[in-house]
């Protein structure tokens, strides 16, 4: 193993002696999916896998695999020869294929990964699951309601593993909020918000000689292969509250445009949904990618605190009260101040609200490389070697996913969608 991924063991080791979290990881067991103990339970064993589509995510996906001991990758497809050109330097001993119905042919293969553009999920998983291939499907599942449902019910009916792309399920922060939020520490969710700003044009370089290339590079831009922002971003967000609530929401009403980036793409750069849950508590979803000061932000808003999941913050509605003078005294006996000057109102008593914030989980892993991606591949790995289908993973991506093309549905058709019941499961 190298050097991080013996820090992210000793990290999960520790996580495992944490009482708090331990507890988190009972209320959401797929954890215990990707925990040392479990992978010790594979020792000997090696999952083999086969990439479909080793573009950026699918790289991500590799260089997480390279780094798990029970992971071998075998098989590598791409019909882009750059794609497949860069995931063959990063594992030279792997089959190439340029057909992904070969490499579903190839007895060597126990379970696939597939981060292809969206129009490509449902067929490719059903196939898969129809070859006998356990199968990782990056988010969202599917381009419809219908598809995602079907490929539920092909896994159950072949009985192979089957696992979305969340890797928010398997984040120690979010996990040990979750099982605070919903043990009623905070107070009752009264609202649930999600954001996720930037500023460019989400646009890939397509070839000066290969022009022909752009719809199959910028797949992302256009109605045939992709739902936009809403598939690409909002189902990780939106499933925050189905988590936190414990509810699916009823409905959602929805705008969208195009309001900077009009270039030639057919899905919007500016989009806002608001999904209601049974109790009346809302949820907003709201992207731009034409301003980027907001970031990304992920709230759950409760009647005593709001959290602050991807922040690692607790910030109570009623904080011990400090009057601005103590602040001043206490910055300047910590050294932060070499000179005291008073400006205006600077030091005015104030509002009693909490600027500052607990930590949910101290010494979490910053980045990417603490927010559940390798946890959610080891997961995987795991369950390829057992055949045994982690408990909720699956559930959890599903609705993730009914859930993002409900406000897509309601952006384009201008109307309230509702839940229906043909997609409850």
């Amino acid at each position: 193993m190298n050097k991080d991924n013996i820090n992210r063991r000793a990290f999960l080791e520790r996580l495992g002696s944490i009482g708090a979290l331990t507890a988190a990881a009972g209320a959401f067991p797929w954890f215990q999916s990707c925990t040392p103990k479990a992978t010790d339970e594979t020792k000997g064993n090696v999952a083999r896998l086969g990439i479909i589509g080793p573009g950026s995510r699918g790289l991500l996906h590799i260089r997480h695999l390279l780094d798990i001991d029970n992971a071998k990758i075998v098989a590598l497809c791409d019909n882009y020869p750059a794609n497949l050109e860069k995931a063959a330097a990063l594992v030279p001993g792997a089959k190439l294929y340029t057909d992904w119905r070969k490499l579903l042919e190839d007895k060597e293969v126990d379970g696939v990964i597939i981060a292809t553009p969206l129009h490509l999920h449902y067929e490719m998983t059903i196939a898969a699951l129809e070859a006998g291939k356990h199968v990782f499907c990056e988010k969202a599942m599917a381009y419809t309601q219908e598809q995602c449902l079907e490929m539920y019910r092909k896994h159950q009916q072949t009985g192979k593993v089957l696992i979305i792309g969340q890797q928010r399920m398997f984040d120690p922060k979010y996990l040990l909020a979750m099982k605070r939020i919903r043990s009623g520490e905070f107070g009752p969710v009264v609202n649930v918000r999600g954001y996720w700003f930037r500023n460019g044009d989400w646009r890939r370089e397509v070839p000066a000689d290969h022009p022909e290339l752009e719809r199959h590079i910028n797949w992302r831009l256009y109605r045939e292969y992709s739902r936009g922002l809403m598939t690409e971003l909002a189902c990780h967000q939106l499933q925050n509250g189905t988590w936190a609530t414990g509810m699916l929401p009823e409905k959602v009403i929805g705008t969208g445009n195009l309001v900077y980036w009009k270039d030639g793409r057919e899905v919007q750069d500016s989009v806002c949904c608001i999904y209601t849950f049974p109790n009346g508590v809302n949820m907003t979803f709201e992207s731009v990618i034409s301003n980027k000061h907001l970031g990304m932000g992920e709230s759950i808003l409760c009647k005593e605190a709001t959290i602050d999941l991807p922040g690692n913050r607790i910030y109570r509605e009623h904080a011990t009260y400090k009057s601005g003078m103590h602040h001043l005294i206490t910055d300047i006996e910590k050294g932060i101040f070499s000179s005291t000057a008073f400006a205006g109102t600077s030091w005015a008593a104030d509002n009693n609200r909490d600027l500052h914030g607990e930590v949910i989980l101290e010494d979490a892993v910053p980045g990417i490389e603490g927010d559940g991606s390798i946890e959610l591949m080891q997961t995987f790995c795991n369950s390829v070697i057992s055949g045994e289908q982690p408990k909720d993973v699956l559930e959890e991506g599903y609705y993730g996913s009914i859930l993002c093309l409900m406000g897509d549905d309601a952006i384009l058709q201008e109307r309230t969608v509702k839940m229906e019941k043909d997609w409850i499961i």
